[in-house]
């Protein structure tokens, strides 16, 4: 007798059975049931699982106490990977910080600004350390340079200061004390001269209006050497075109209306060419007037820096005549006036009798 499956339902039949117990299939003499070789072998019975006693249901309430320790490890972990990146960026600003700090206090010409960058990061990177206490050294002999050039307060050391220190904070106030040193001696010398070499070396002084001032109030009552080179060259023209005969060159030293020309008043041009031609006597083969240079001038004001001259002097007359026994030589004594713009505009002169 073998042990096979029910061709139909599959339920262990004997094969010498006439029908399967569960589902009424024929079997003994049914030639579908093949004898299964799995078949031939003993079918072991079902042994029903053991069911767990107490001592291993106490082992598996443990279970919860596993998943707590291990939630309290990863808990510990995040809070170490929070910690870390909180450490970092607090870091990272720090650095930030110093690092301006640093650029500010390099470009800082304040010894007390680059101090106290020492004082507050003492723990900054080496490099930067020493180069804060190098520019420190620096301001520190500039200050020291500083307190000897206005200990020294002359115009010299704090140009020398200037030229060696070019962008010093103190800079400004060394122009300013170069500035009233300067000016200090322009008003020592009280000249024309003094006052226009401030304004030339001082063209945004603080003093330009003073000296403009005292530059005006100077020319108004003082000749000044180019004024009366002037009035000098216009009266060597004036008699220079006399000698000559040269009648164009003569009326340009004089203005258009003269309020006096010889005695007569409001002359024109005209009458200093007739004058001209008058005193060329027939018998006169040459003329020469010589000026004696002993000029009296004084000016006036007439306008905003405009200026009248009076002027005196005296000239000698030279003449060459076809008869030498006439007088040949004149000395006259001259009062004119120079206009503003340079020309006579008043002309007389009386004969010296020796």
């Amino acid at each position: 007798m073998a042990i096979i499956k029910c061709p139909e339902c599959g339920h262990v039949v004997s094969d010498k059975a006439p029908f399967c117990p569960n589902c009424g299939v024929k079997i003994a003499g049914n030639p579908n049931i093949l004898e299964t070789q799995d078949m031939k072998e003993p079918i072991k019975p079902i042994v029903p699982p053991t069911i767990p006693n107490t001592p291993h249901q106490t082992n598996n309430n443990s279970a919860p106490k596993k998943n707590k320790s291990a939630i309290y490890v990863v808990s510990f972990f995040i809070a170490l990977v929070v910690v870390g990146i909180g450490y970092y960026m607090y870091s990272s600003a720090q650095d930030n910080k110093e690092n301006e700090a640093y650029e500010y206090a390099m470009t800082s010409t304040d010894p007390a600004v680059l101090q106290s960058y020492l004082d507050t990061y003492k723990d900054a990177p080496t490099a930067h350390l020493d180069s804060i206490q190098a520019h420190l050294a620096l301001l520190q002999q500039n200050d020291q340079d500083w307190t000897n050039a206005l200990m020294s307060n002359s115009k010299s050391s704090l140009e020398a200061y200037l030229n060696s220190h070019p962008n010093s904070q103190h800079r400004q106030e060394a122009l300013n004390r170069i500035d009233s040193i300067d000016w200090n001696v322009a008003e020592r010398e009280n000249s024309i001269e003094a006052f226009e070499t401030y304004l030339q070396e001082h063209p945004a002084g603080g003093h330009i209006d003073e000296a403009r001032d005292n530059i005006k109030k100077a020319k108004s009552k003082d000749l000044q050497p180019q004024e009366k080179q002037m009035i000098s060259s216009l009266f060597r023209r004036f008699f220079q075109s006399i000698n000559s005969r040269n009648q164009d060159r003569l009326t340009d030293q004089v203005e258009d209306v003269m309020s006096s020309f010889l005695g007569k008043s409001s002359a024109t041009k005209s009458d200093v060419v007739s004058f001209m031609n008058k005193i060329y006597k027939d018998d006169i083969t040459n003329m020469n007037w010589h000026i004696n240079n002993d000029y009296q001038i004084k000016k006036r004001e007439v306008g905003d820096e405009e200026y009248e001259y009076q002027v005196n002097f005296s000239a000698r007359e030279d003449l060459t005549r076809t008869d030498p026994s006439k007088e040949t030589e004149a000395h006259f004594k001259i009062n004119a006036t120079v206009s503003p713009e340079g020309k006579i505009s008043s002309f007389n002169m009386i004969k010296i009798l020796e």
